[in-house]
């Protein structure tokens, strides 16, 4: 399949599981309406952001994968044909937890699983608290539409994460996200940090000739009504291996965007700026070593 259609759902959350839930199946089911091969959600889309604050009650929110939400959101990719990128609270054991995206096949199966590589630990983004970095690496996924790569939110920052997942063959790659302003800094950071997460996500398309999808949450949440707070800016994007933005969401608004892929792009893009060919990995052993760590 050279040509396909990808639906990028971007929400708002509410404090009711169950019902972010039935949205999602809901949106799922539009996307596949309007020709969606495949579908992402955003990352950890069942709840509010949990990283808000440190709470362990909060860990009883995740759930086992597969699970609950891979067995519904299974049912829909059956009875619609389309891939889904379900980005979930795992419980992996007592204990252990991650934050992950299942990758739903047509058939309703979890082919495979990415677990969260860099977790950020910052004001009111505290997910050090609840999630253990992933254990599997960065990885991409065979389906009936090509490889693609999953990553996860504060992956999208790491210029590693994307080469290496498209390294493997991955045509896109997908970042289900959770990022958004702190109130006290929007006026006067606000649209230097859009721009940073735009840009760094546009430079990973075009470093690596590929396919990449940004798909953040919206609104302002409030964690049971504790705290400052934080505005989700939305602004899902796709963009073409050399970088164009050629969907994107708006800020303050749920939306289904809904954009076509073209395969023959990547296949364009790296004849012409052959990034991946003129990599130097034998002059990768002379980098400072102080900025590595075992």
């Amino acid at each position: 399949m050279t040509k396909f259609k990808v639906g990028l759902v971007q929400m708002r959350m509410s404090a009711d599981p169950a019902a972010n839930l039935a949205k999602a199946v809901a949106q799922v089911q539009a996307a596949a309406k309007q020709g969606s091969a495949l579908v992402c959600l955003p990352e950890l889309f069942r709840t509010l952001y949990i990283g808000q604050r440190q709470d362990p009650e909060l860990f009883n929110l995740a759930e086992p994968v597969p699970g609950p939400s891979t067995e519904a959101l299974g049912r829909v990719a059956r009875e619609t044909g389309v891939i889904v990128i379900a980005p979930l609270f795992e419980r992996r054991a007592a204990g252990l937890y991650h934050n992950t995206a299942a990758v739903i096949d047509e058939g309703g199966k979890v082919k495979g699983i990415y677990r969260k590589m860099h977790i950020p630990d910052d004001p009111a983004y505290y997910e050090k608290y609840y999630f253990t970095p992933g254990d599997l690496g960065f990885r991409a996924f065979d389906t009936h539409v090509g490889p693609i790569g999953t990553l996860i939110c504060w992956d999208q920052w790491y210029p590693e994460g994307a080469r290496l997942t498209a390294l493997q063959g991955a045509n896109i790659l997908f970042y289900p996200t959770a990022i958004g302003w702190h109130p006290a800094e929007k006026a006067q950071y606000g649209a230097q940090q859009l721009d940073a997460w735009r840009t760094i996500q546009r430079s990973h398309a075009i470093a690596n000739g590929c396919w990449v999808a940004a798909v953040n949450r919206v609104g302002f949440e409030k964690l049971d009504g504790q705290g400052a707070g934080l505005e989700f800016w939305g602004h899902s994007f796709l963009a073409d291996p050399f970088g164009f933005v050629v969907a994107e969401g708006p800020a303050d608004q749920e939306a289904l965007l809904v954009a076509e892929v073209d395969l023959a792009r990547v296949e364009e893009v790296r004849r012409n700026w052959p990034f991946l060919r003129d990599r130097r990995t034998d002059a990768y052993g002379g980098i400072d070593r102080r900025f590595l760590t075992d």
